[in-house]
């Protein structure tokens, strides 16, 4: 209600308050202060909507003084204050619409008018924080949405990626160590950012959520070739490395559905994942053969999480090797392989990777 809204108005000049509560206090709770420090103190366990300043106060803070405390405040730098000055220089009037006032009344005023000026920069505080209310409320709910909407799309992600999974090993526990093997490198590098290995917090959740993704494509591997127990003939394994273009192809073909301008950061990552996990330092790897930097970080780093737990794992045609023996075949491709400076992050984890590896079922790789 308008008769409720206070008004603190400041001036040193006696008469002046006096000519101010006249013209408001039949609308406003209005409350006069002689000198800035006074108002202060109120301002410091009451609030104001609206405060009138004077210019020119000597000895005490002058406005331009007040003004510039008042808009270090978080709790009070919103309140709109209109100075009330006998001065007729323009430049002041300028400065004191730079530093954030929101009007100038010149002195003598009529009263009728102060009334006016004040009433409409009332009405439209309070205009703005209704909208500003409104514009968190809305925004409050629009985050809500957009979290549920990202957690269905990880439920949808990951029974995506354990149903591939399933496919080539007896359970979905594959994915579930290389999301925690990748988090471990990940979050390092958040909290050690380096030249050329910066993530920011959401990238890094990408990519833990990505690398469920990596073997997508080997849906499209028939069984024959997947499932087979023994070595791969060349021919197979031509097949086999498939899965990196055909898991690329799918994620890329969900991409292009949003439509041009819409990005998804975590499908690029999980495409380009799914595109360069196979590739190698030295360029040997494979499906492009692309080499260095010019693989991506999150490729490289699901290229880690990937083989240390085939190497830890069971499989049709061989048994598990001991995580000493992984760490090792690890350590002796590091540049060749594997980013040198990802293995340095290993090798500051070894038991943390040996603890992943060893709570799993051996047998479920």
């Amino acid at each position: 209600m308008a008769d409720e809204w206070v008004v603190v108005t400041i001036d040193d000049d006696a008469v002046m308050l006096n000519v101010v509560m006249s013209a408001l206090k039949d609308n406003y709770k209005v409350r006069p202060f002689p000198s800035a420090e006074m108002a202060f103190k109120f301002l410091e366990k009451n609030s104001a909507d609206i405060i009138l300043l004077d210019c020119n106060m000597p000895p005490n803070m002058d406005g331009f003084s007040a003004l510039e405390t008042l808009k270090k405040d978080e709790r009070l730098a919103k309140i709109p204050v209109i100075f009330l000055t006998g001065e007729t220089d323009g430049a002041l009037e300028v400065k004191a619409l730079e530093m954030g006032a929101v009007d100038y009344l010149k002195k003598p005023f009529v009263p009728l008018l102060l009334l006016t000026r004040v009433k409409l920069q009332l009405e439209l505080s309070a205009y703005r924080n209704d909208l500003e209310t409104q514009v968190s409320k809305k925004t409050e709910e629009l985050n809500k949405i957009v979290e549920t909407l990202k957690s269905r799309d990880k439920v949808t992600i990951t029974l995506l990626a354990e149903l591939s999974d399933l496919r080539d090993h007896d359970t979905g526990a594959h994915i579930h160590r290389t999301t925690l093997y990748s988090k471990i490198l990940v979050d390092y590098i958040v909290a050690n950012p380096a030249k050329g290995y910066e993530l920011t917090r959401q990238e890094s959740e990408d990519i833990v959520e990505a690398i469920k993704l990596h073997d997508l494509g080997k849906i499209s591997v028939p069984d024959a070739v997947l499932l087979k127990p023994g070595r791969l003939t060349p021919e197979e394994f031509e097949i086999m490395k498939t899965h990196t273009t055909e898991g690329a192809k799918m994620l890329r073909k969900a991409i292009l559905s949003f439509g041009d301008g819409i990005e998804d950061n975590l499908l690029s990552t999980a495409y380009d994942i799914a595109y360069e996990h196979h590739e190698k330092m030295n360029g040997m790897g494979y499906p492009r053969g692309i080499s260095g930097e010019e693989i991506k970080l999150s490729a490289r780093i699901a290229a880690i999480a990937d083989v240390f737990d085939a190497l830890t794992s069971a499989r049709p045609y061989k048994k598990p090797f001991a995580t000493n023996e992984a760490f090792e075949i690890l350590y002796k491709d590091s540049g060749t392989h594997f980013d040198p400076y990802l293995i340095e992050i290993v090798k500051k984890h070894e038991n943390d990777f040996a603890a992943i590896a060893s709570n799993s079922n051996s047998g479920d790789g």
